[in-house]
């Protein structure tokens, strides 16, 4: 994304931890029902040494949230006291480690390098459809002056648009969003033996005389946010986008669709030293 001195960030993966479910010796970043506690705190004190946010011993303060698919977007200049609710941390100040947690979901970070300001946004297709990457360029405008221009985003592993299908409610109400929406969807048909071979078994009144033959709708959940970003006014030479499915790499990320919701979750992480 950007390399300087100032910076830490890093997108974690399912593997080199502690957690002995999901496969054993995962890196499990969250507190999830299948796991324990104190194997999830090992892992991210892992984590967090891994990304160098330790200092003269002490671990940073990891800053993270209760996610709710949503567009709310958090300033943060403190550990927080309770857990905070939303989709989207930002800061300026030194030594807080911003994380969002996810397993299909898109983390996506944001830098300003002339301010110092850095930001992390976990973007579903909820968060995506209520904007939540474009309102953390807001956000970083708001709090600390940053131009659009100036920023560098990364956008981390997630589920590809070769996995992720949706229904016809999703694709709908993104055309009711986005002018570029068409461009985000693609349809594939689906092959039904049965019904090439008994036609009239799935007549019904609707033209041109049969019902639909089964079309799977796909959403590229990685492209929408990257839209959005250049929409927000990014420059396309600073948005750096991962070519990792989660559903198709269970071998090194966590997918809780591919999974069926028994996983583990992974961490996009961004800070400031000193």
């Amino acid at each position: 994304m950007f390399r300087t001195r100032w910076l830490l960030h890093g997108f974690s993966t399912r593997t080199g931890g502690v957690s002995e479910v999901y496969g054993g010796h995962a890196l499990n970043l969250g507190y999830t029902k299948h796991d324990t506690h104190a194997a999830v705190d090992e892992n991210r004190g892992l984590l967090l040494r891994a990304l160098g946010a330790v200092n003269t011993g002490k671990a940073w303060p990891l800053v993270r949230l209760r996610q709710i698919h949503s567009d709310i977007v958090h300033r943060v200049d403190h550990p927080p006291e309770q857990l905070l609710t939303g989709d989207g941390l930002v800061t300026d100040t030194p030594r807080l480690l911003l994380a969002v947690q996810t397993a299909d979901c898109l983390p996506v970070l944001l830098v300003d390098p002339k301010r110092k300001a850095v930001g992390a946004f976990h973007a579903g297709w909820r968060g995506t459809l209520a904007r939540i990457v474009e309102k953390g360029v807001g956000a970083m405008r708001l709090h600390f002056g940053s131009e659009p221009e100036d920023l560098r985003a990364a956008i981390g592993p997630g589920i590809a648009s070769c996995c992720y299908a949706v229904g016809e409610e999703v694709r709908d109400r993104f055309h009711a969003q986005f002018a570029y929406a068409g461009a985000l969807f693609r349809e594939v048909a689906e092959s039904d033996p049965v019904r090439e071979r008994y036609p009239l078994l799935f007549m019904t009144a609707r033209a041109p005389g049969h019902s639909d033959a089964g079309r799977t709708i796909y959403l590229d959940l990685r492209e929408s946010n990257r839209r959005q970003l250049l929409d927000a006014g990014l420059a396309k030479a600073n948005i750096t986008a991962l070519d990792l499915c989660t559903a198709c790499r269970t071998d090194l990320l966590f997918s809780h669709r591919a999974e069926k919701g028994v996983t583990g979750r992974q961490m996009g992480a961004v800070g400031i030293c000193d």
